[in-house]
C-alpha cells in the first residue's frame, strides 16, 4: 500500500520519539533506587542510569521544529544530554564495561548522528561538517559504527544467556550485562537508527540527495557561494594566500574543481534556474519522500508557498506512475485535475535515492473533454428523437396504407359506380350506395381526428380538464349512439350516483374506443360494469370473443399493434391508454376463462 510522502518521515520519527520515551522511563526507574543502595561517596550503582538523559535525547532529536533557530537549539539540547549519557557511562567503564560501552558509544552516536567523515582518497582526513554537502560516494556517518558498535555489545550479552554457565564470569549472563539493560540498549540503538533517516531540518542535513538543486530552506551555512560575487564577498587573506583558503596558506575546507569543469556552486545554481524556468510542476522528494524543492510552476499550481509544500505535502501517486489522471489540492480548497509522473531516481550502485514528482496541468483538456462528452450527450438525445419521429412517420405511414386506403378506396369506387350508371340503378340501390360512401365518410372522418388527437399525444398538447363525470349516463349516450336504438348485445351494470374525476371530452372517447373494440373484435354479451374501490373507480369492458393472442399483447396499446396474421391495427387502445394516463388513471388487460377480453380503467373517484 503506497504511504503518503510526508507520513514515511513522521512515522519514523514517531517510533524513535516512543522508543526514546521508553528508554527514559527505564533509565528514571533505575535512579529512584540509588537512594537506597548507594553510599554518599560512592558512585554510580549501574551504567543504566545513564540511559535517561540518552532516551531524552533521542526523544529531544526527533522533536518537530519549526524554523531554523528552533532547530538548532533542539540539535544542541539533544547533543548535551546524549554528552551527558556518554559521561555518566564513563563512571562505570571499570566495573561493568559492556554495559557502559554499549551506553558510551550510543550517547556519541547520538551526539555526532549528522557528522560526517569523509572516505579516504589520499588526501588528508577531515570532517564533513554539517553545513558541507558530501556525496555518499565520498562520505560517510560517524554514528554508523558507533551505532553498530552498541548494537553489537548488547545483542553479545544477550547471546551470553546461551552459553554454559561455567564459561561465563561470576555471577552469570548477568555480571557482563543484565538483561532489561541489554534490551534497553538495543531499543536506544534502533531509534538512533529511525532517527538518523528522519532528520530533515535544513540545520541537521548534512547533504543534498540531489546534486544540482537547492534544498527546500537552505541555511545560511549550507548556502554555497559562486562566481565573482562570492570572490567578492569573501575576505582576503594574506599576501600571498590564493582566495578561498585560510590564512597562512592553509587550504580551506571548499573543494576545487578540476579543470575545465564549472563549480558545484555554478552547476547547483544553472540546475536550480533550469528546474525553476520549466512549465511543467515538479516537486522533488528524497527516499523518504521528503520534499527537497518546488519549482515556480508548482507554487503557481497549488497556489501554496515553499514552507506550506515542504510541511505538508500534497497527496502523490505511487512511484513508478508515468502519465496518469491525478488531482491536485489547491491552497483555497479547490483541486486542479493533472497527467502525473512519479519517477525513482537511482544511485550508482541503484539503490533508490529519490523521487521526482512531475504534474501537467490539464484543466483545460478536462473542460473540453466535459463540453464534447454533454456534445455528444446532445447529440444522443437528437438521435434517440430522430428514431422516435423515424417510428412514428413509419406507424403513420402504415397506418394509413391499411386503415385509411380502405375507405377512400370505398369512397372512391362508390361514386365512381353512382355517376356511371345513375340513371340505371333505381331509387333503393342508390340509397344504399349512397349510405356506403356515408358511412366510409364518417369513418374517414373519424381516423382523421383520431390522427390529430394523435399528434397532440405525441407532442404532449393534451391537457385534462377534469370534473366528476357521470359514469352512467356517458356510457348508455356512447352505446346508444354505436349501436342506435337498441342495446346491440350491450349490457351496463353502473349506479346512477357513480361519478369520477375526468376530462368529460376524454373519458367520452375512451368509453367509445373500448366499445368499439369489444365491438369489432369481440362477440356480445358485452358488459361494462364500474365497481367503487379505495378513492378509486374500477371500469370494466368485457366482451365473450376470442380474446387477445399472446403474441399480441406486447404491443395492444401500442400506434401499431403487431403479431402474427395481423398487419396493422386503428389507434383506439392507444389513445385510450394516453387519454387514461392524462387523467391520472390507467388501463390494463386481463383474459376472461373460457373465453373473452377484459379491459380495465382505473380512475379517480370524484368526491360525493
Amino acid at each position: 500500500m503506497h504511504i503518503a510522502a510526508h507520513g514515511v518521515g513522521r512515522l519514523s520519527r514517531l517510533i524513535a520519539g516512543c522508543a526514546g520515551a521508553m528508554v527514559a522511563v527505564f533509565g528514571f526507574l533505575d535512579a529512584r533506587t540509588l537512594d537506597d543502595v548507594v553510599p554518599p561517596e560512592g558512585p554510580l550503582p549501574t551504567p543504566a542510569v545513564a540511559l535517561l538523559p540518552a532516551g531524552v535525547a533521542l526523544l529531544v532529536q526527533v522533536a518537530p521544529a519549526a524554523g531554523d533557530l528552533a532547530a538548532r537549539v533542539r540539535t544542541g539540547f539533544a547533543a548535551l544530554f546524549a554528552l551527558a549519557a556518554a559521561g555518566l557511562a564513563v563512571t562505570r567503564l571499570g566495573d561493568q564495561p559492556a554495559a557502559s560501552a554499549a551506553t558510551l558509544l550510543s550517547g556519541l552516536a547520538l551526539a555526532c548522528l549528522d557528522v560526517r567523515l569523509p572516505r579516504h582518497d589520499g588526501s588528508a582526513t577531515r570532517i564533513a561538517v554539517p553545513s558541507l554537502r558530501q556525496d555518499d560516494a565520498t562520505s560517510f556517518r560517524l554514528a554508523e559504527p558507533l551505532l553498530l558498535g552498541a548494537a553489537v555489545i548488547a545483542l553479545v550479552a544477550l547471546l551470553t544467556r546461551l552459553l554454559d554457565p561455567a564459561l561465563l564470569p561470576a555471577g552469570g549472563p548477568d555480571a557482563v550485562m543484565p538483561s532489561d539493560q541489554a534490551l534497553a540498549s538495543l531499543l536506544l540503538t534502533a531509534g538512533a537508527i529511525l532517527a538518523r533517516p528522519a532528520s530533515q531540518d535544513p540545520v541537521l542535513r548534512s547533504e543534498n540527495p540531489f546534486p544540482g538543486t537547492a534544498s527546500a530552506a537552505p541555511t545560511p551555512e549550507s548556502a554555497p557561494a559562486a562566481g565573482p560575487e562570492a570572490e567578492a564577498r569573501a575576505p582576503d587573506g594574506p599576501p600571498g594566500t590564493e582566495p578561498g583558503s585560510m590564512p597562512g596558506g592553509t587550504p580551506g575546507t571548499e573543494p576545487v574543481s578540476p579543470p575545465g569543469e564549472a563549480p558545484d556552486s555554478d552547476r547547483e545554481d544553472f540546475a536550480h534556474a533550469l528546474l525553476q524556468s520549466m512549465n511543467e510542476a515538479v516537486m522533488v522528494l528524497d527516499a523518504n519522500y521528503h520534499v527537497i524543492d518546488v519549482n515556480r510552476r508548482w507554487r503557481e499550481l497549488t497556489g501554496l508557498p515553499d514552507d506550506d509544500v515542504a510541511r505538508d505535502p500534497p497527496p502523490l501517486p505511487p512511484p513508478g506512475t508515468g502519465g496518469g489522471d491525478w488531482t491536485i489540492p489547491r491552497a483555497d480548497g479547490t483541486a486542479v485535475p493533472v497527467l502525473a509522473t512519479m519517477a525513482a531516481i537511482p544511485d550508482a550502485a541503484g539503490a533508490t535515492r529519490g523521487y521526482v514528482a512531475t504534474c501537467v496541468d490539464i484543466a483545460e483538456r478536462k473542460h473540453a473533454e466535459d463540453a464534447l462528452s454533454e456534445h455528444a450527450a446532445e447529440l444522443e438525445r437528437g438521435n434517440a428523437q430522430l428514431a422516435a419521429a423515424l417510428a412514428f412517420k413509419n406507424d403513420l405511414t402504415s397506418m394509413l396504407t391499411h386503415d385509411v386506403a380502405q375507405p377512400i378506396s370505398s369512397i372512391a369506387s362508390l361514386a365512381e359506380l353512382l355517376c356511371a350508371d345513375w340513371a340505371d340503378l333505381p331509387d333503393d340501390i342508390r340509397l344504399e350506395l349512397a349510405t356506403k360512401i356515408d358511412k366510409n365518410t364518417r369513418r374517414l372522418v373519424r381516423m382523421m381526428n383520431d390522427l390529430q388527437l394523435l399528434f397532440r399525444l405525441d407532442t404532449g398538447a393534451v391537457t385534462a380538464r377534469r370534473v366528476p363525470v357521470p359514469l352512467l349516463e356517458v356510457v348508455r349516450t356512447v352505446r346508444d349512439a354505436l349501436t342506435g336504438d337498441g342495446d346491440g348485445g350491450v349490457e351496463i351494470a353502473i349506479d346512477e350516483d357513480l361519478t369520477a374525476l375526468a376530462d368529460r371530452g376524454h373519458f367520452t372517447v375512451v368509453v367509445e374506443n373500448l366499445l368499439k373494440n369489444a365491438l369489432a373484435h369481440g362477440s356480445p354479451p358485452i358488459l361494462v360494469r364500474a365497481d367503487r374501490q379505495d378513492g378509486s373507480v374500477l371500469l370494466v369492458v368485457q366482451d365473450s370473443g376470442p380474446g387477445i393472442p399472446e403474441n399480441v399483447l406486447p404491443s395492444v396499446f401500442n400506434r401499431i399493434v403487431k403479431g402474427a396474421g395481423i398487419k396493422g391495427a386503428g389507434l383506439g387502445l392507444f389513445i385510450v391508454r394516453h387519454l387514461i394516463e392524462a387523467n391520472g388513471g390507467s388501463v390494463r388487460y386481463e383474459p376472461v376463462s373460457p373465453r373473452g377480453a377484459r379491459l380495465l380503467v382505473t380512475m379517480e373517484r370524484a368526491p360525493a
